[in-house]
């Protein structure tokens, strides 16, 4: 059984892969299938939705276990759909886009003032440090205290790039997604946003967390005198 946890665990998606699965395939189903001469609106949407949905089964099938994120956006595609099926107010995609990073980045901020601020899940944790031999170390050299200091720094830096995210979200698809739910205008444009969506907001949103390791990484080497290549597994 643990061998089997083990092999799990060190089942992997391909990057590549999952991008053109769930951002790619979609995208281009919705701009180029949805015109009522070809799927029509209602099957693309479907067809669309299957993808990145048929993606998250296989690899909970694979690994074993749900990953928190990966299971909001599920639901997050599960709300888009039915947005477009029940063919809704185009302006309850923009707040669905908003809210979910929104929701997210209020959580952490909340989580800065409790003993245990969400960097620890997020980024201090043992898939990407070695969170022990760190303690240790800061334990050792009596820093423990500032240590946890600067995690609650890191914590309110990792709100500012979900609220960031729920901000350009909503005006990405206010500005794009102007067309009625149920329409193939709808999922062309629901495609472009999409599309966009990642160099729009996610690489910038990666560039603010990728800020946040470094920050604690430097933390790391002052406070535990360990270098980045001892602190992180590479």
């Amino acid at each position: 059984m643990q061998g089997e946890s083990a092999m799990n665990d060190n089942v992997r998606p391909n990057p590549w892969i999952e991008l053109l699965v769930a951002l790619v395939i979609p995208s281009v189903i919705l701009m180029q299938l949805s015109d009522p001469a070809r799927l029509g609106p209602v099957p693309a949407l479907l067809l669309a939705l299957a993808f990145p949905l048929g993606w998250g089964a296989r690899d909970y099938l694979a690994r074993r276990k749900l990953n928190f994120f990966a299971a909001l956006g599920l639901v997050s595609i599960l709300l888009t759909g039915g947005i477009g099926l029940l063919e809704l107010d185009a302006r309850w995609l923009a707040v669905k886009e908003a809210a979910i990073p929104g929701l997210l980045g209020l959580a952490v901020a909340v989580s800065a003032h409790t003993r245990h601020p969400l960097v620890r899940v997020l980024l201090f944790n043992p898939a990407i440090m070695h969170v022990e031999l760190i303690r240790e170390s800061l334990v050792r050299r009596g820093t423990l205290d500032r240590f946890e200091a600067r995690l609650r720094t890191a914590t309110w830096m990792l709100g500012g790039a979900f609220f960031f995210s729920s901000a350009m979200n909503y005006l990405l698809a206010t500005w794009i997604v102007v067309s009625p739910a149920g329409t193939a205008a709808f999922n062309e444009e629901l495609g472009r946003l999409t599309l966009l969506s990642y160099p729009v907001i996610a690489l910038p949103s990666m560039l603010i967390m990728a800020a946040v390791l470094y920050y604690l990484t430097r933390a790391i080497r002052s406070l535990a005198d360990l270098e980045w290549t001892q602190a992180l597994r590479l």
